[in-house]
């Protein structure tokens, strides 16, 4: 991978005016990895940079997406690793920064995602059960994958189920 800098932390830590301070030294261009900040209309509560701040640096991913629409950490990596190309490509340095772990994993270490699209229904179903519930019936299904997950986590335990 190109070189990359990448600003972590929890909202309002400061990330974003390092992110601008550091993207006027070395002209660079600021990817948000936010899942909150990705939304249109979510401003409140979300640190998400003014628009005086976006007009002094380019920012991306920002603003981009329907609240109504559900929108994934594949669907993040497939758009943040086009705009790092596209930086790239500029001459620029890109930075991302944000607070959301999983999405910033998945562009750093390259996350390979399954192609398993999302089924709803099912989600709907299995989201009544409890995360023990759903254990036991990923552990049936694909005992390898039981074993590397979170098994407190109803949503990644959904998923798993899912893909299986």
């Amino acid at each position: 991978m190109a070189k990359v800098i990448v600003i972590v932390g929890p909202t309002a830590s400061g990330k974003s005016a390092l992110a601008i301070y550091l993207a006027k030294k070395l002209g660079a261009e600021i990817i948000s990895a936010d899942s909150r900040q990705i939304y249109r209309g979510m401003d409140i509560g979300t640190g998400k940079v003014t628009k005086t701040e976006q007009k002094q640096i380019k920012h991306w991913l920002i603003d981009i997406v329907s609240p109504k629409t559900n929108f994934s950490a594949a669907q993040f990596k497939k758009l943040a690793d086009k705009k790092i190309e596209d930086i790239l490509k500029l001459g620029k340095l890109p930075i991302i920064v944000g607070g959301t772990g999983f999405w910033i994993k998945a562009v750093i270490d390259n996350v390979e995602f399954p192609k398993v699209k999302p089924d709803w229904k099912l989600r709907k179903k299995l989201d009544r059960k409890s995360a023990d519930a759903l254990f036991t019936m990923l552990q049936n299904l694909d005992l390898d994958r039981a074993a590397e997950i979170d098994q407190f986590n109803k949503v990644r335990l959904i998923r798993a189920i899912e893909i299986a």
